[in-house]
């Protein structure tokens, strides 16, 4: 799966999940950039990324992101 796809499948989990009425991730965005991100949304996005894509991931690589980027680099490795 392209790079591209991913960053359009995230688009529309953190408008479903966040309920936005739009969002233009990029690598850089953080949890900083985005109002409704919190702690619970976060954990609300980690499973509907989980189930969207149909993988897992563990706390330690949750833990080590700093951005979308990070989290799109951890989605490739998975989905390979």
């Amino acid at each position: 799966m392209e790079r591209q796809t991913i960053f359009e499948k995230l688009n529309e989990i953190f408008i479903d999940v966040l309920d936005l009425d739009e969002v233009e991730l990029t690598d850089a965005t953080n949890a900083n950039d985005i109002e409704e991100w919190d702690s619970l949304s976060h954990i609300q996005l980690i499973v509907a990324i989980e189930k969207s894509f149909g993988i897992k991931f563990t706390s330690l690589e949750i833990m080590k992101w700093k951005n979308v980027g990070e989290m799109v680099n951890s989605i490739e490795e998975k989905i390979g």
